[in-house]
């Protein structure tokens, strides 16, 4: 099975360290504005998902959501989580800890990207 988001051990260290400190977190992928295009660590109730996310699956056992328009731009690619030194964003609970989730990709091959047209048409309720 494909999957659409992926962390490294970096990132995955820091998001145990994180439950650890804070309990339960989620993920959502910025589409910009303050933070720029980041993938900001949140405590459930401090940011509201609905209808115009998509959920793209766990990474370190937490969810992880990108907002429609912004997956739109990036559906062909593997988001990577990864880790940086640095403030991180704003609202991002790793910025205190001088660490930033970082958002690589990868583009899809051809075989992936089949596989996904097959479970999205799934998703969606499509029948050929």
């Amino acid at each position: 099975m494909v999957k659409k988001v992926i962390a490294t051990e970096a990132a995955l260290d820091l998001i145990e360290f994180l439950k650890n400190k804070y309990g339960p977190v989620f993920f959502h992928q910025s589409g910009g504005c303050c933070d720029n295009s980041a993938a900001n660590c949140y405590l459930p109730g401090e940011l509201t998902i609905g209808a115009g996310d998509v959920f793209l699956g766990d990474i370190g056992g937490c969810p992880f959501y990108i907002g429609k328009s912004q997956y739109d731009y990036w559906k062909h690619t593997q988001l990577i989580i990864d880790v940086i030194d640095g403030t991180g964003g704003t609202f991002s609970l790793e910025g205190p800890e001088g660490k930033a989730f970082h958002t690589r990709s990868r583009v899809f091959t051809e075989e992936e990207c089949a596989e996904l047209g097959k479970e999205v048409e799934q998703e969606i309720g499509v029948t050929k």
